[in-house]
């Protein structure tokens, strides 16, 4: 059953490779029904879940999507900036920008579990083509 659950999760893994941006469980769904058509979005959402405890893929809360890591830095949560325009997404790390949110709410008592970090904006490319200083 495991080597069932691996081989699902680098199907998964490979169409969000290859469309290298923000992509639906949904449209991952979509593809794998091709060659497997009684295929349960549970069995996605469960390659999804375990890609993301592997740090293999991130989760775009607010566009409810998921990507491929694009980062080699798994150790930290990763800042994603999301493009309005174009849909692009780039993934960066400062674990310095973590660490302080962390001290910030844990002032409060709050504990924090996990870090997502998005912005929305305008891509060099799409902006004023220059990327910023």
């Amino acid at each position: 059953m495991a080597r069932a659950g691996e081989k699902m999760q680098a199907d998964v893994l490979a169409i969000l490779r290859r469309r290298g941006g923000p992509v639906s469980a949904y449209e991952v769904l979509a593809e794998l029904r091709r060659d497997n058509p009684k295929l349960a979005p549970t069995t996605i959402y469960r390659a999804l879940s375990a890609l993301g405890e592997m740090r293999k893929v991130h989760r775009l809360e607010s566009l409810n999507a998921y990507m491929a890591c694009k980062c080699d830095q798994h150790q930290h949560a990763a800042i994603l900036s999301i493009c309005e325009d174009c849909g692009s997404v780039e993934e960066s790390v400062a674990p310095e920008l973590l660490k302080r949110l962390t001290r910030i709410a844990g002032k409060s008592g709050f504990a924090p579990t996990r870090h997502v970090i998005e912005v929305h904006g305008t891509c060099a490319s799409c902006g004023t083509g220059q990327a910023p200083a």
